[in-house]
C-alpha cells in the first residue's frame, strides 16, 4: 500500500458532529483542518509535515459557534451539516 501524496491527502474525521464552542468577541481561534489534533477542534501542530494548515477564525461577537468536526464542510471552519452525508 502506498502513501498518499500531499496533494491527495484527506483530513481525518475527528468526529461526525460539530464542536459547540463558546467564543469571545475579538479573540482568534485556530481551527484544525487535518483532523489529527488532540485539542479538537483547534490546532495543536499535528499537521506539521503535511499539506494541511490551520484556519484562523476571529470571533465577531460573544456566543456559541459550531466548528466542523468531520472536516468536510464547505463553510470552513463552521459546520454546514456535511457530517449528515456519511
Amino acid at each position: 500500500m502506498s502513501e498518499l501524496s500531499n496533494s491527495e491527502a484527506q483530513p481525518v474525521v475527528a468526529q461526525k458532529t460539530p464542536y459547540a464552542v463558546e467564543v469571545e468577541a475579538g479573540k482568534k481561534y485556530w481551527w484544525c483542518s487535518c483532523g489529527q489534533s488532540a485539542k479538537q477542534p483547534f490546532c495543536d501542530g499535528a499537521h506539521n509535515g503535511t499539506s494541511f494548515t490551520p484556519l484562523e477564525y476571529a470571533a465577531a461577537k460573544d456566543g456559541t459557534v459550531y466548528f466542523c468536526g468531520c472536516k468536510a464542510t464547505t463553510r470552513v471552519p463552521m459546520c454546514d451539516g456535511s457530517h449528515n452525508k456519511f
